[in-house]
């Protein structure tokens, strides 16, 4: 009975595909994602040949202009989604981004790099909450849970592999060259946007024109129903939660790696592997089997889970690092994903545009919040830098548990 019901939550996600629009979109996604991989890896080695001595300061100032046109830029895309033709919207992005990339590799100074990445994540913001929005429309309800979960899994996966394959590639074609493959598959993604019918990226748009909202005035109703929603807001704050540790893996790893356990880069490769791997499997299957109102049992046990695991990291040896992270990336898909699903379930169609763009940048302001507290405890704890996460996370977890008690499996609106 177990294997039957094992092999049922593997097989359901891919059912979803049977969908030819989300099938169609799907497919886009993998194309962006994996051209992205070619990007961030030809960014890391484009900035060291601009200025070696410099390098992780121009890509850390890179990643925070990243981050910074999200938080910017992403609620007032959820807005835009409701305005204009959705499938406009994924290819003017998907174009723009093309265009950037390829500008990528003849860039020879610092400023050029700056306004570039700065360029291409501002039509990131745009693209990813739109696509965010159009998932729970033209999927059936039955089915939404497992489309998500297939769509964040491939994320997970593709962030680890991606850059392996990238790093491949780039040993054969040249570090600059490598901007070409993520034009070429964007240029992919585009054409399956293309065979798309317009209409049935529009399904859940309301017609009704006759009293036009102000964009700030949508903006921050989007950011109020977002927080106005007790079963979303409890979502939100596991994910700053998560983030807190999540921050600490992505941040010290290759310090605990490499100082504490006097291991090379094969082994920080190896750790950081599991750690997506085991998020992925977590992502894909999450969806077929949790079917409650609320996902509180996964929100908490992600929460939980990956403050005990990242808790444990100082006092073990690589092997034990191997699982405990398996572990934590088991948590921080539980703690993660659920806030995705539930904005599509308890918000109106409507208004789900706006709210996965507001989502969308407080997801990465909590990750903004987040890189500094990791980098302070590497920093001043390094002996004891994941212990004092994990037990920061663990008390944040207890008084999110409590101030939001009331969340159960009963829908709840306030």
């Amino acid at each position: 009975m177990a294997t039957k019901s094992f092999t049922k939550a593997i097989i359901e996600p891919f059912k979803t595909l049977r969908n030819t629009t989300f099938a169609r979109l799907y497919l886009a996604q993998i194309a962006s994602l994996f051209g992205d991989a070619f990007t961030w890896l030809g960014l890391a080695l484009l900035t060291y040949e601009i200025s070696p001595q410099n390098a992780a300061a121009i890509l850390a100032s890179a990643l925070t202009l990243r981050v910074t046109a999200y938080i910017i830029f992403s609620p007032f895309a959820g807005v835009v989604s409701e305005k204009f033709q959705r499938k406009q919207i994924l290819l003017i992005t998907q174009m723009a981004r093309m265009a950037i990339v390829c500008m990528l590799p003849f860039v020879n100074a610092e400023w050029q790099l700056y306004v570039l990445i700065f360029a291409l994540n501002v039509f990131a913001a745009f693209f990813t909450p739109t696509y965010r929005a159009i998932i729970p429309q033209i999927v059936e309800k039955e089915i939404y849970r497992e489309a998500n979960g297939l769509s964040m899994a491939t994320f997970q996966l593709l962030s680890v592999f991606g850059p392996a394959l990238a790093g491949i590639a780039a040993v054969w074609l040249g570090a600059k060259q490598i901007f070409f493959v993520n034009g070429t598959t964007l240029l992919v993604a585009i054409l399956f946007i293309l065979s798309i019918p317009k209409a049935s990226l529009q399904k859940g748009i309301s017609r009704d024109n006759s009293v036009p909202q102000k964009t700030w005035s949508e903006v921050i109703k989007g950011i109020r129903l977002l927080f106005g929603n007790k079963i979303v807001r409890f979502a939100l704050s596991i994910e700053f939660i998560s983030a807190i540790a999540g921050a600490m893996v992505l941040v010290n790893t290759v310090v605990l790696v490499k100082t504490s356990l006097q291991l090379d880069d094969k082994h920080y490769g190896w750790i950081m592997s599991v750690f997506g791997v085991g998020a992925a499997i977590t992502a894909f299957l999450l969806g077929s089997l949790d079917k409650s109102k609320t996902r509180s049992i996964s929100l908490i046990s992600g929460a939980i889970l990956i403050g005990v695991a990242i808790s444990f990291a100082n006092f073990v040896p690589y092997n034990g690092l191997m699982f405990l992270w398996v572990l934590a990336g088991i948590g921080q898909t539980l703690a993660d994903m659920p806030s995705e699903t539930l904005i599509g379930e308890n918000i109106e169609s409507k208004d789900q545009g706006k709210v996965y763009g507001a989502h969308f940048a407080f997801s990465h302001l909590w990750w903004a919040i987040a890189y500094p507290i990791a980098g302070f405890l590497g920093t001043q704890f390094p002996d004891k830098d994941f212990l004092y996460g994990g037990i920061l996370t663990l008390i944040l977890a207890i008084i999110a548990i409590l101030l939001f008690r009331g969340v159960s499996d009963k829908r709840t609106n306030n």
